[in-house]
């Protein structure tokens, strides 16, 4: 039998459908962190909290997420969705670094089966205890994508679900692993979200993150150019767009987006009063590259120079 679609079909299938995202309108008001709509058996302020964390959460502004998610256990110790946020924190799906597994575990402990709960609740709840669970982490990242999808697939209408499962998705990808079965596939339900939620910070950004090689990029260029008016308070948020600008050749976009996030992200350590090292140096070494590819070779000196000073005081 004949597939449906060749390899050669499925981006440019992709594309039409990116191109129709394009004339959504957007009817709701948004946050700073964008729109997420995850409804729980919460108080209106423990709500009120958990929503801010998931929305920070998508943005991978773990910190954030995390204040928000303890927020709204406090409101009501017994938030049972506000644990689950807070152990979401503890694992970072696509920086390869180590999952802070005993820290979830711990949060996970405080979880108990309310009378309150919903069946979906029980159900994210059973997925993120899968992720912390036994073996390896390999084997605890294809379990808790499997879990998604169940959730993905009993939920149509809940794009939260949508968004983590594509998520999972893109976190199961190895390093050496051939193709972009995966990562087609999470872009797809990416964009589905995209369509129809068009300021969801999720949506916009796991859509990056997903086509971010030379081959499928441009699928990616509307959300590029929108997240960080979807999120402009998170500096990730602002940071994320210069992935497909920089496979697209577009420098000054790409300088653009990092010269924001950088400044995003200092100001908000100075106004959190946090250690200065907890700003994005991840921006500001994508910034200083991209310098040295426009040619502005004394700017990139500058940003050298001011790393090396920082980098001096911290081990001081």
């Amino acid at each position: 039998m004949k597939p449906l679609l060749t390899s050669r079909q499925i981006p440019a299938l992709l594309l039409a459908f990116v191109i129709g995202t394009l004339g959504s309108s957007v009817k709701a008001q948004q946050s700073s962190l964008g729109q997420v709509d995850f409804p729980t058996s919460g108080s209106e302020k423990a709500q009120a909290h958990f929503l801010r964390g998931v929305a920070a959460l998508h943005s991978f502004w773990y910190e954030e997420a995390l204040d928000e998610f303890r927020e709204s256990t406090k409101a009501e110790p017994d938030f049972m969705m506000g644990y689950w946020g807070e152990a979401m924190c503890y694992n970072h799906p696509l920086w390869g670094d180590e999952q802070q597994t005993a820290a979830a575990r711990q949060a996970l402990e405080k979880v108990t089966d309310s009378k309150k709960l919903t069946e979906r609740e029980r159900a994210y709840l059973k997925a993120v205890k899968v992720l912390y669970g036994e073996g390896d982490k390999t084997t605890r990242d294809k379990a808790y994508s499997l879990a998604m999808e169940k959730i993905y697939r009993d939920y149509p209408e809940d794009l939260e679900a949508a968004c983590f499962y594509a998520l999972s998705l893109l976190g199961s990808v190895k390093p050496d692993e051939r193709g972009f079965l995966r990562q087609m596939r999470a872009g797809a339900i990416a964009l589905d979200v995209f369509q129809k939620k068009p300021n969801h910070p999720g949506a916009a950004h796991y859509i990056i993150h997903a086509f971010d090689d030379p081959e499928h990029a441009i699928l990616a260029l509307p959300a590029a150019r929108r997240y960080a008016l979807i999120a402009p308070e998170a500096h990730h948020a602002r940071h994320m767009p210069s992935h497909i600008f920089l496979q697209l050749g577009m420098w000054p976009e790409a300088a653009a987006a990092n010269e924001s996030s950088w400044a995003t992200s200092d100001a908000w350590v100075k106004r959190k009063n946090l250690p200065l090292r907890m700003r994005d140096y991840h921006s500001l070494q994508w910034l200083q590259y991209i310098y040295l590819q426009q040619g502005r070779y004394s700017k990139a000196e500058d940003l050298l120079s001011m790393v090396r000073k920082d980098m001096a005081e911290f081990a001081a």
